[in-house]
């Protein structure tokens, strides 16, 4: 293999000199910033990047990834850093480093080409572009010596017939949709939530909780319309979905048990190995989940779950200027993936006594030997009372003992170092105002209600300069490229800011938003991610469908509907119905992915049939 790699680097090193020069040192993004001493030449994302393509004849090499990946990191330190890689990559390719964060719409852009080129996605993503800016190749992580083959024979195709590669990878989306009318269908509108709900039960898994069966994510816009849906018409089989989830994500891996959170996801069906990150965008959303879950359900359980997230979204990720930053780290201060969140044999013995080791290992059903690199993770909590049996000790007891315990496990780690990537950004940050508005609401303390009047000043004195809303800001200059959905987000935040504050100005700057958002990202009847995207090929989409957040042309569409109801707008009104009326086949056949349109639809049907 060594050999193979060496005559890939020999023939691709016959090329002119390096022109560029690494732009990254010392960005504001944490996460380029980790690259700013890399070989390797990175540009920032730009127009600058394919006039350059374009003078020179190069294909343009974009490696999107965030500061909490793993995998990138991996990828960073046995390619990126390698200086022979990085000469191909200089001689041969315009580099482009981007955070994913701060250029979302791209991200999703590129991820849609990944996975339906390879049926799968993840990062880093790394595509290869024509000059032109349309996809050509993708690669997600691989080993140095399987990277530098992929460049190399990338290179090789693109200089034995540059026109004709660029003829294949050309391709033309939609530039435009038929206009429709903005009357609806009741009976199709209803037909679709069946639909959905129909592959939702289908897809559950009743024993471990989640849908699918591989690596669980926590599905947020789908759990919430299944809420939703439970709680105008009871189901006990939507109640079985919703309980064994929900339980599932808070009692196993996902939830952080000792300081609160959720990580992003977890790779066993199981619930119990997490990718250690922690995202401000899954806590927010699961936060005003298990709020309005406590609620609907009538399980205080889940309303604590609720509030010990916002507590933790306060203490351990808003700023002084009271925006939250973006995201924690699964990699510690030492490079080391889960070991701020782990505690070893060693750290238990001497943190503990040994009745607060043996109460908390009975209780958390922790083996002899620990199933991380770096220690024990708090998984599998039994009943108290049957710890208290097998321990022989009264269940008052256990509960003081291991309240002992797991206070001084918090101390253990507030001696650790976590990495922050402490970007504040727009639709995340709006999330998080939506969580603290239900939390204020439903328990009336002061704390949410002061957060989430710092997040809501943040946004409207920061991020919002009376015309457009920027993703973020560094030294007030733009950063990253704002997208539809932070729009859409930012929106509704300010519409449920207002009704709870009972304060019709805020609800005016949600039309403001509102408006602004289609006028900058709804063209010939489709929608634009972002307003001017300098990858070709997937510009327009008449549908987006929700991922790990809801779709920002379906949140958009039902602020609409909601502000042209409150507001007398019926021109606003109609434009939203005429946005929502297509798709409709597509919708039935993958119902289970556009969960906030079926609810935007519904909310259409229900002004309809009020006017």
């Amino acid at each position: 293999m060594k050999r193979v790699v060496g005559l890939v680097l020999w023939c691709c090193l016959a090329g002119q000199a390096l022109a560029l020069g690494n732009e990254l040192e010392s960005h504001p993004s944490p996460y380029l910033a980790l690259h700013g001493d890399d070989p390797v030449a990175w540009q920032e994302w730009g127009p600058e990047v394919f006039a350059a393509a374009q003078r020179e004849n190069k294909l343009v090499y974009v490696s999107v990834g965030y500061f909490s990946c793993h995998w990138c990191h991996v990828m960073q330190g046995e390619s990126y850093k390698n200086p022979d890689i990085a000469k191909i990559l200089n001689r041969h390719f315009i580099p482009v480093k981007v955070d994913r964060e701060l250029q979302p719409a791209l991200d999703e852009a590129l991820m849609a080409f990944v996975q339906s080129t390879q049926g799968r996605g993840g990062w880093p993503l790394n595509v290869f572009l024509t000059p032109e800016g349309y996809p050509l190749y993708a690669v997600l992580y691989v080993p140095p010596e399987s990277f530098a083959e992929v460049i190399g024979k990338i290179h090789a195709l693109w200089r034995e017939d540059p026109e004709r590669i660029a003829a294949v990878a050309r391709q033309h989306g939609p530039k435009g949709f038929a206009d429709r009318s903005s009357d609806l269908d009741e009976a199709e509108v209803s037909a679709l939530g069946k639909a959905f709900e129909k592959m939702a039960l289908g897809l559950a898994d009743t024993f471990e909780g989640g849908f699918g069966n591989q690596s669980r994510f926590p599905h947020v816009p789908q759990l919430r319309y299944l809420l939703h849906r439970y709680a105008y018409a009871p189901s006990a089989q939507i109640r079985e979905v919703l309980e064994t989830t929900l339980d599932a994500m808070a009692q196993r891996g996902l939830h952080d048990h000792v300081e609160g959170g959720f990580f992003r996801y977890t790779v066993d069906p199981g619930w119990s190995v997490p990718h250690f990150e922690k995202m401000l965008y899954d806590n927010a959303q699961l936060a005003q989940l298990y709020l309005k879950a406590g609620r609907v359900l009538g399980r205080a359980d889940y309303s604590a779950v609720g509030f010990d997230t916002l507590d933790f979204m306060r203490t351990a990720m808003q700023g002084g200027n009271g925006a939250m930053v973006a995201s924690l780290s699964a990699i510690d201060a030492q490079g080391r993936e889960g070991a701020y969140y782990l505690f070893d044999d060693d750290a238990l013995a001497q943190a503990l006594t040994p009745d607060e080791e043996r109460t908390l290992r009975a209780v958390w059903s922790l083996p002899e030997a620990a199933a991380f690199d770096f220690g024990h993770l708090l998984v599998n909590q039994a009943p108290p009372g049957l710890a208290a049996v097998q321990l022989g000790s009264a269940p008052d007891d256990i509960e003081s003992t291991l309240a002992s315990a797991m206070g001084k496990l918090k101390d253990l780690r507030s001696e650790r170092s976590l990495p922050v990537d402490d970007k504040l950004l727009a639709g995340w940050n709006a999330l998080a105002l939506e969580a603290l508005i239900e939390g204020a609401r439903q328990s009336g303390k002061a704390v949410y209600a002061d957060a989430a009047r710092r997040i809501k000043h943040y946004i409207e004195t920061t991020l919002w300069d009376g015309d457009r809303l920027f993703r973020a800001r560094s030294d007030g200059a733009a950063l990253g490229t704002v997208s539809l959905s932070d729009y859409a987000y930012t929106a509704r935040a300010l519409l449920a800011f207002s009704r709870w504050a009972n304060a019709p100005r805020d609800r005016e700057l949600a039309h403001q938003v509102v408006l602004a958002a289609w006028r900058d990202f709804h063209r010939s009847n489709g929608w634009q991610r972002e307003r001017d995207p300098l990858l070709k090929g997937s510009e327009l989409h008449e549908v987006l469908r929700d991922e790990a957040m809801p779709a920002g042309d379906a949140v958009l569409i039902e602020v609409s509907l909601e502000l042209a109801r409150e507001m007398n707008l019926p021109m606003l009104a109609e434009k939203a119905r005429s946005a929502l009326n297509r798709f409709q086949e597509q919708l039935q056949a993958e119902a289970f992915f556009f969960p906030s349109r079926i609810r935007a639809l519904e909310v259409a049907i229900a002004a309809q049939k009020g006017s």
